[in-house]
């Protein structure tokens, strides 16, 4: 196919990858992606003596990124470290040119693998995060994508003794400084950043190229005659809405946190369903009226969650429990405990929300919200 005949093609697509190329931004990597990168060289070269230069790993969609090293030091059997610097691409992220590094030491038999936080790594305080307190600030995903990793090396390297037993100690060069331009502070995450990211991929965002992108990405659909679209937050929400309703992939808009650019074009240029899905947090914010869900611009109201969870039979006791909680989710956790439905509440009112925006455009809506691993926790009715 010609260069013409390619973009031809690229401009009839829709979905998440063909709003990315539409921006003309560059993505980036994830701490948890160079986390994992550092940790495979780390652990290679105490196995074998040799670093690899670059270290190629796989990200959870499939990609395969090499990442150049730009630190190494080998005490043979004893540990090694590497570190690769973090490249957010084109997205104004605080943790852009960090230097991420992994120390990695061989453990007993049957230990499994251990994460420690370093310098610079956080450590979590309070409940109501996906780690439990204690731990370090590696999520869930990218510890996973470690252990895949440190599991596929040991596999490779038998003969050399290698059994996967390992100690994972990560550290970010400066990370408690830029600890401090995050939230991490606000939410008992003490002493450094987060190793982060669901995917691997740093998906940036400039606010006119990426509500083009949603308008671009409602048109394909239109143009294809799709008359259910979903605007998700990202990927595991996406992931949730195709699972839920087997939507083609030219029907899926990565509205990320502008919910009300995809609202205000659709008002304009109506389907006749929208499903919203996101993160709990993310549509509480929603449902309480704001339209930019980015954690610099509108916060969690945990008092507006509490009369919310009052309408469902939460006594004064658990609202005041609510209005002292950490995150959305500690409030969803403590709802769930005494069977308040707080979930639901919440996408039901983001849904009122919603069709207040659309002010009558025939368009039916339904919300659903998700937690962190994409278990569906709340959802509304069509309306």
């Amino acid at each position: 196919m010609s260069e013409a005949g390619e973009a031809a093609a690229d401009e009839a697509k829709g979905g998440r990858d063909a709003q990315l190329k539409h921006t003309g931004l560059r993505p980036g990597w994830t701490t948890g992606a160079c986390a994992t990168a550092a940790t495979t060289a780390a652990y290679t070269a105490l196995l074998t003596g040799d670093f690899p230069d670059p270290v190629t790993i796989t990200l959870p969609k499939g990609q395969t990124p090499a990442f150049a090293l730009a630190y190494e030091d080998l005490r043979p059997g004893t540990e090694a470290t590497a570190a690769v610097v973090k490249d957010a691409g084109d997205d104004p992220d605080v943790t852009h040119g960090a230097l991420v590094r992994a120390t990695v030491r061989p453990l007993a038999p049957g230990a499994g693998v251990v994460f420690r936080a370093g310098p610079g790594v956080g450590t979590v305080t309070r409940p109501g995060l996906p780690l439990d307190v204690g731990e370090p600030a590696v999520n869930p995903v990218p510890r996973q994508m470690m252990r895949e990793h440190v599991a596929r090396v040991a596999d490779e390297h038998a003969g050399a003794g290698a059994g996967g037993d390992v100690e994972i100690t990560l550290s970010v060069d400066d990370g408690a400084e830029i600890a401090r331009s995050t939230w991490n502070p606000r939410l008992g995450i003490v002493g450094g950043l987060s190793i982060l990211g669901t995917t691997g991929v740093v998906v940036p965002y400039s606010c006119s190229a990426w509500i083009d992108s949603i308008r671009r990405g409602v048109d394909v659909a239109r143009a294809a005659g799709r008359t259910h679209v979903a605007g998700c937050t990202g990927s595991t929400s996406e992931r949730t809405v195709v699972a839920e309703y087997r939507l083609p992939e030219d029907a899926l808009l990565d509205m990320g946190d502008f919910a009300g650019a995809v609202l205000k074009y659709v008002r304009r240029h109506p389907v006749d369903r929208l499903t919203v899905c996101g993160g709990f947090a993310k549509l509480s914010k929603l449902a309480a009226g704001h339209l930019d869900l980015h954690s610099k611009r509108s916060q969690v109201d945990k008092g507006f969650l509490a009369g919310l969870a009052g309408t469902g039979g939460a006594d004064e006791e658990l609202a005041d429990r609510i209005r002292a909680a950490n995150t959305g989710l500690a409030a969803l956790q403590l709802c769930a405990a005494v069977h308040v439905p707080l979930g639901d509440l919440v996408a039901e009112a983001a849904r009122d929300e919603a069709l207040a925006v659309l002010r009558g455009a025939p368009v039916r809506v339904d919300v659903i919200c998700i937690d962190r691993a994409g278990t569906v926790v709340g959802r509304s009715t069509v309306r």
